[in-house]
C-alpha cells in the first residue's frame, strides 16, 4: 500500500468499477429479504447543498449496511422536477423550463455520484418525463372513476397583473411575491382530491407508525384536527348557522361575523354600495389561516341583529367581517372575543363587549379587561346553568340542550379540507380532462395518455401558457367528437411526490406499477427526510397509498414504516455593514480567513463580523460547497463528517476544523490498514473481544440510525488496535475495523480489501460476532483511600471479597497513600470498588 490515500484517484476509480458491475441495482427475483431505503428525493435546482449531503449520507450507510446484512437492498434516486422555479428561469433567463430542469438534473446527478452513493441509478426517474406523469394522470382517472376526484368552485388567491393562482406561501403582506400587486380573493373552477374520507383513516393510522417521530405524529393530528362541536343557527333578521368548536363560551358572546361572500352578505351588495366596496376590500389579501390570524380585522356592520339561542330578549349585532372564509364551517361564526384572540381583537377594533365566561384562576369578574384573551382551562362562570362546570363538562352541556331543544345538534367536525390540486401554469403534470359544451367535462381515454406538455411556449406574457397556446388546448371531444378544450390547469406538484415511492418499486411500460412488485417492496423499510415535509409531504403521500389501496390498485396502506427527520447543517455568518445604506453585506465562507476568535475578509484583510451559527442559506452566504470540499478533502471525509458529533436528528455546525479532522482520520485508518499481516500469529483476548463487541453494537447503531455513536466506537476500537501488539488478533481486528467502515468511508474501504481479500468490500459481508467474546469476563476495580482514587486492578469478574481487599493492600500507589496509617475498615462492592477507610 502507498505511503498516503489518494481520494483523488480512489474516488473515481471505485465509482466506476461499482457502475460497471452494477453493484447497487436491485433484483426483483432475488429470493432475499428485501430492505427499502429511501431518501426523499430532491428538487432539481442546480446544485447539491451539503444539508443534502447529510440526508443522502445517512441513508447509504443504511443501504450499504442491509447489503452486508445479506438483504437485497432497494434504495433509488430520482427528481421532483415540476415546480415555479422552473418557470421563474424560464421568465428571468430566457430558456425552455424543461431545457433547466434536465441541465440541472445532469449536474446534480454528477455531483451525487461523486459522493459514492450506493444507489440503483437504473430506476432513476424524473416526474417531469411523460412516462412518469402519464402514469400519474392515469391514477388520477382511476380517482376520478372512484368519486375521488372533484371540481367544485372554490377561494383563490389570484394575482392581477400576473394573471395567475398564487399559493398561499406567495402571497406575502398581501401581495403578489412577484408582481408585488395586492392580491384578491377569486372563486375559480378547481380540481379537488377527497382527502377529507380518509380522514379517520388518516387520523387512526397514525397509532400503528411505531417508529415515526411523535412530534411527527402531532403535527399530522393537529392538522387533521378532529373535533366535536355543536351547529345550530342564529333566528331574527336573517337566519346564520354557524359552528363551534366552543359553545360553552355561547354566554360570552357579543357578535356574529359571515363571510363576504356568505349568501347573506351578498344579497345585501345588491342595494348597497357600501356593503359592495366592503366586499370587495376583503377580497384582497391572502387566504391562509396565518395571515388571517394576523391581518387587521376589518368588519362591517349590516345592520341585522339575531337573538341569543339561550336568550330571545338578547340580540346580537351581524357582522361582514375578513377574517371569515366561507370555505370553512358555514361561512359564519360567533365572537366570544374574552377566550379568542382573533375575536377580541374585533371586539376593541368596534367597541364591543367582552365578557369573561372562563374562569382565569381566581378571576371571575364579567369584565374582561386587557387585549389578550385568556385560551386555558378553567370553570364556567356568568354562564347561568353552566356555573361551575369546567370546559368540557360545559360543552356536552350546551349541546344536549341545543339538541332536547331542537335548535342545534352536536357535530364531528375536521380541520382538514379537501386537496386542491389546479394549478394555472405551464410546468406540472396536465389534468387529463376535456370540457365539451355537450358532454360536460370528460377524462381522456387512458389509450390517449399521456397528455404531454407543449414544447412551443412562451412567458413573455403573465399568466399560464397553456391557456393562450394556440392549438394544444383545442381537442374533439373523445366521446362525441364535437369540438372542445383541454383542461389548461396542472397539477399540485406535490401529487408528483405523493407515489413516486411506488414508482421506483415497479416500473413497467403499461402501467403505473406492478401490484405484485409493490407487495414484495412496499412499505418502505426507512424514509429519511426534513420535518419540514411532516404535513404536506407525508400526509398526501399517506392518502395517495390509501386511496389507492381502497380502489384495489395495491394492498398496502401505510407508505413509510420507519420515518426519520434529520437535523440541518448550520454555519456562522460573516458580514460587514454597509455604509451607503446600512444593510449588511454578507460573505461567503470560502472569503473569509479565520484569525482565531475573529474572522478577516481574504480580499482586503479587514475584519468582518461573525454572525450567529444558522442554517445554511444562499442569502445569508453561509454554504459550503460539496463539490469543494470533495476537491479538497476526498468523498470519504466528508461522509464521515456528516456522521460525527451531532445527533443524526439534531443540528451539525459545519466546521472547517472538523472537517480536517475527517481528513487526517481517513489518513490514520489507511495507515492501520496498511498494518494488515494474514501470516500474524498469536492471540489477544483483550483485542478480540474489543473488536466483537464493537462490531456488535455498531451494528445496533446503525439499526437505529445513531451514526454518531457508531463513529465514536470506530475511533475508540481503532485507538486500541493501534496500541496492540502484532498478532492474529490484531490483524483481524483490522480487517473488522476495514469491514465497519465499509459503509461510511467506502472509497478508502474498497482501495484497502483490494490489497488484503478478493472481490468488492461493497459485496462482503457484515464481520460475524462471537457470542462469547461479548461477555466481559474481566472488570476494572477502582481502589480508593479515604475516598480518592489511588489505582485500578484488572481482575477476573466474580473475584472474592478477600482477594480483592489483598490485591488492593498489595498495591504500592496505595501503600504510598496509607502512609502508614491503621485501616480501621475495608468496604468492598464486588466487581466494582475496594475503598480503604483509616
Amino acid at each position: 500500500m502507498s505511503e498516503r490515500f489518494d481520494s483523488s484517484v480512489a474516488d473515481g476509480k471505485w465509482q466506476r468499477v461499482w457502475d460497471e458491475k452494477q453493484s447497487f441495482r436491485a433484483d426483483d427475483k432475488s429470493a432475499k429479504p428485501r430492505s427499502y431505503v429511501l431518501e426523499m428525493f430532491p428538487y432539481p435546482s442546480g446544485r447539491i447543498h451539503i444539508g443534502h449531503v447529510r440526508n443522502y449520507t445517512m441513508g447509504d450507510v443504511l443501504a450499504r449496511y442491509k447489503k452486508m446484512q445479506g438483504f437485497e437492498v432497494l434504495h433509488p434516486m430520482g427528481w421532483d422536477a415540476f415546480g415555479m422555479p422552473a418557470e421563474n428561469a424560464a421568465m428571468e433567463k430566457g430558456v425552455h423550463p424543461g431545457g433547466w430542469t434536465r441541465d440541472n438534473i445532469a449536474n446534480m446527478k454528477a455531483q451525487l455520484k461523486r459522493l459514492g452513493f450506493a444507489l440503483d441509478w437504473s430506476r432513476e426517474l424524473a416526474t417531469c418525463e411523460p412516462e412518469y406523469y402519464g402514469q400519474e394522470q392515469s391514477l388520477f382517472v382511476d380517482l376520478y372513476a372512484a368519486g375521488l376526484v372533484y371540481r367544485k368552485e372554490s377561494t383563490v388567491n389570484w394575482d392581477p397583473v400576473d394573471n395567475t393562482v398564487l399559493a398561499n406561501e406567495q402571497v406575502i403582506d398581501g401581495r403578489g411575491w412577484r408582481s408585488g400587486a395586492l392580491v384578491e380573493k377569486r372563486k375559480l373552477n378547481q380540481w379537488f382530491l377527497k382527502i377529507t374520507d380518509f380522514a379517520d383513516e388518516l387520523l387512526e393510522g397514525l397509532d400503528g407508525l411505531e417508529h415515526w417521530p411523535e412530534k411527527v405524529k402531532l403535527m399530522q393530528e393537529n392538522w387533521i384536527g378532529k373535533s366535536q362541536g355543536l351547529q345550530f343557527k342564529f333566528q331574527g333578521d336573517a337566519e346564520v348557522e354557524v359552528y363551534s368548536t366552543r359553545p360553552d363560551t355561547l354566554f360570552g358572546a357579543s357578535f356574529v361575523a359571515i363571510a363576504a361572500d356568505h349568501p347573506i352578505a351578498q344579497k345585501l351588495a345588491v342595494d348597497n354600495a357600501q356593503v359592495a366596496d366592503f366586499i370587495a376590500l376583503c377580497k384582497q389579501g391572502g387566504t391562509t389561516a396565518a395571515e388571517l390570524e394576523t391581518a387587521e380585522k376589518l368588519g362591517f356592520d349590516t345592520g341585522l341583529r339575531v337573538a341569543h339561542p339561550l336568550d330571545a330578549s338578547w340580540q346580537l349585532p351581524v357582522y361582514i367581517a375578513n377574517f371569515v372564509l366561507m370555505d370553512y364551517g358555514t361561512g359564519a361564526v360567533f365572537g366570544c372575543p374574552a377566550h379568542d384572540q382573533r375575536d377580541i381583537d374585533f371586539a376593541r377594533k368596534y367597541g364591543l363587549p367582552v365578557t369573561r365566561v372562563v374562569a382565569d384562576g381566581e378571576n371571575t369578574t364579567a369584565v374582561f379587561e386587557g387585549n389578550e384573551a385568556y385560551t386555558g382551562a378553567g370553570t364556567l362562570v356568568n354562564s347561568g346553568f353552566l356555573n361551575g362546570m369546567e370546559v368540557e363538562a360545559a360543552k356536552a352541556a350546551v349541546i344536549a340542550k341545543a339538541e332536547a331543544e331542537g335548535w342545534g345538534e352536536g357535530k364531528t367536525v375536521w380541520r382538514l379540507r379537501d386537496w386542491g390540486v389546479s394549478r394555472q401554469r405551464y410546468w406540472g403534470t396536465p389534468i387529463p380532462f376535456i370540457h365539451c359544451e355537450v358532454c360536460g367535462v370528460v377524462p381522456v381515454p387512458k389509450k390517449h395518455l399521456p397528455v404531454t406538455l407543449p414544447e412551443d411556449v412562451t412567458f413573455d406574457v403573465p399568466g399560464n401558457p397553456l391557456d393562450r397556446h394556440p392549438t394544444w388546448k383545442h381537442v374533439d371531444c373523445p366521446q362525441c367528437g364535437h369540438a372542445a378544450r383541454r383542461e389548461t390547469d396542472t397539477l399540485d406538484t406535490f401529487v408528483d411526490s405523493s407515489w413516486y415511492f411506488l414508482r421506483f418499486a415497479s416500473q413497467p411500460d403499461d402501467a403505473p406499477f406492478d401490484p405484485a412488485e409493490i407487495a414484495r417492496w412496499l412499505p418502505v423499510g426507512q424514509y429519511i427526510g426534513g420535518i419540514e415535509h411532516a404535513i404536506l409531504h407525508l400526509l398526501y403521500a399517506r392518502f395517495w397509498t390509501r386511496a389507492l389501496a381502497r380502489i384495489g390498485k395495491i394492498d398496502v396502506t401505510e407508505p413509510f414504516a420507519s420515518l426519520f427527520t434529520q437535523g440541518m447543517v448550520t454555519h456562522e455568518t460573516y458580514s460587514r455593514v454597509d455604509p451607503g445604506n446600512g444593510q449588511p453585506i454578507w460573505y461567503a465562507p470560502s472569503d473569509i480567513t479565520r484569525t482565531g476568535e475573529g474572522a478577516t475578509l481574504k480580499a482586503d484583510g479587514a475584519p468582518v463580523e461573525i454572525g450567529r451559527v444558522i442554517k445554511m442559506s444562499k442569502s445569508k452566504k453561509n454554504v459550503v460547497d460539496p463539490d469543494e470540499i470533495v476537491a479538497t478533502y476526498g468523498a470519504d471525509a466528508i461522509r464521515w463528517f456528516m456522521l460525527s458529533d451531532s445527533p443524526p436528528e439534531r443540528d451539525l455546525p459545519w466546521s472547517e476544523a472538523g472537517i480536517e479532522g475527517c481528513a487526517r482520520f481517513v489518513q490514520r485508518l489507511w495507515r492501520l490498514f496498511g498494518q494488515y499481516d494474514a501470516a500474524a500469529t498469536g492471540e489477544d483476548k483483550a483485542v478480540d473481544r474489543k473488536a466483537h463487541q464493537t462490531v456488535h453494537a455498531i451494528a445496533a447503531d446503525i439499526e437505529a440510525l445513531s451514526f454518531n455513536k457508531a463513529v465514536a466506537r470506530i475511533y475508540e476500537l481503532t485507538g486500541v488496535v493501534e496500541k496492540a501488539a502484532p498478532s492474529a488478533s490484531r490483524s483481524a481486528a483490522i480487517k473488522a475495523v476495514l469491514l465497519l467502515i465499509a459503509p461510511m468511508m467506502p472509497h478508502l474501504a474498497e482501495e484497502a480489501w483490494a490489497s488484503i481479500s478478493e472481490g468488492l468490500i461493497a459485496d462482503a459481508a457484515w464481520p460475524a460476532v462471537d457470542p462469547a467474546l461479548l461477555v466481559d469476563d474481566e472488570v476494572t476495580i477502582a481502589v480508593q483511600v479515604k475516598g480518592k482514587l489511588r489505582d485500578t486492578l484488572t481482575v477476573a469478574k466474580g473475584t472474592a471479597k478477600e482477594e480483592l481487599e489483598a490485591l488492593a493492600l498489595a498495591s504500592e500507589k496505595v501503600q504510598r497513600a496509607l502512609e502508614g496509617a491503621a485501616i480501621k475498615k475495608v468496604i468492598v462492592v464486588p466487581d466494582r470498588l475496594v475503598n480503604l477507610v483509616v
